[in-house]
């Protein structure tokens, strides 16, 4: 079937009033081509004949090559630095939230690898242990802890609002674990189950109190990087985005600790996450009426 068949064909179901969905599902094409097809059509003064003779004429000889406006160059860099090299679906919500403007995300990574080297971090055959999964909010809470030098951040995530808890500390033992147990229970109230590595941290006064906050607590196999995924993907944001691959020293801990406030307000109220469909965890605690915001 031709592509002019398969556009009389998508009007024809059109006007018999079929969903785009439906239209693009029976010609096995994407819903947006249908959509560009009916809107030309709609807005062609002579209708469905004039349309395909604009069609036609289009097809004829090499399509010239889209330039892209320097402006719009200038807006996709700048909305990437001011959002800590986020990728390129976060630039296209962006851009729709900023300017208005809907550009693919191809596009998007062709104008970003003109200024910057991009490169997958993606690493094949790891041996992996099952993916967490929760359904609604308080479900799973992950926790862990990353080395700065000689100070600790211990990090805590909801898994299913990606609502994250930090907060660094000079020593890594079992009270600095009390500590931010009690924090994360001021911040969650509860949890169904709470997922931790098997570090020093995470046993006897943290062990001794871990079910005043959950139900079940349980410490996820070394070496399966998947069971501990959701709190390691905000660990390598905490770095890239915060506080980077260095070291500190204690008496910097007011200040570190300040600026993760700062990029916490950040990552909540305005960071689009990928796995909320480009919502904020304020977003999505707000849909729960969880929070104010």
């Amino acid at each position: 079937m031709n592509q002019i068949t398969k556009i009389s064909l998508a009007w024809e179901l059109f006007e018999q009033q079929v969903p785009k969905t439906h239209i693009a599902q029976k010609l096995d094409i994407h819903r947006e081509t249908v959509g560009l097809w009916i809107k030309g059509i709609q807005n062609q003064p002579a209708g469905f004949a004039g349309f395909i003779d604009d069609y036609l004429q289009a097809k004829k000889g090499e399509r010239a090559k889209r330039k892209l406006d320097g402006l719009l160059i200038e807006r996709v860099c700048r909305l990437r630095e001011e959002n800590r090299d986020c990728c390129g679906q976060k630039i296209r919500r962006y851009l729709e939230i900023e300017f208005g403007i809907d550009l693919s995300v191809t596009t998007i990574y062709k104008i970003l690898s003109q200024r910057y080297v991009l490169r997958s971090k993606w690493k094949k055959n790891q041996a992996r242990g099952p993916m967490p999964k929760a359904s609604q909010p308080r479900e799973v809470i992950q926790m862990d802890t990353v080395d700065f030098g000689n100070i600790f951040a211990f990090t805590g995530i909801d898994i299913f609002t990606k609502e994250a808890l930090v907060n660094l500390y000079p020593a890594l033992t079992s009270l600095e674990g009390l500590s931010f147990l009690n924090q994360a229970i001021q911040k969650f109230k509860h949890t169904l189950l709470l997922q931790t590595d098997g570090g020093s941290e995470f046993k006897d006064h943290f062990r001794q109190n871990v079910f005043r906050f959950a139900e079940r607590f349980r410490i996820a196999r070394p070496y399966r990087k998947n069971e501990q995924a959701y709190i390691e993907s905000f660990n390598r944001s905490l770095r890239k985005e915060c506080l980077g691959w260095g070291k500190y020293n204690q008496k910097e801990i007011p200040f570190l600790q300040k600026e993760i406030g700062e990029y916490l307000e950040y990552y909540h109220s305005k960071r689009a996450h990928l796995a909320l469909e480009l919502k904020t965890p304020n977003e999505v605690l707000k849909e729960y009426r969880l929070s104010d915001f």
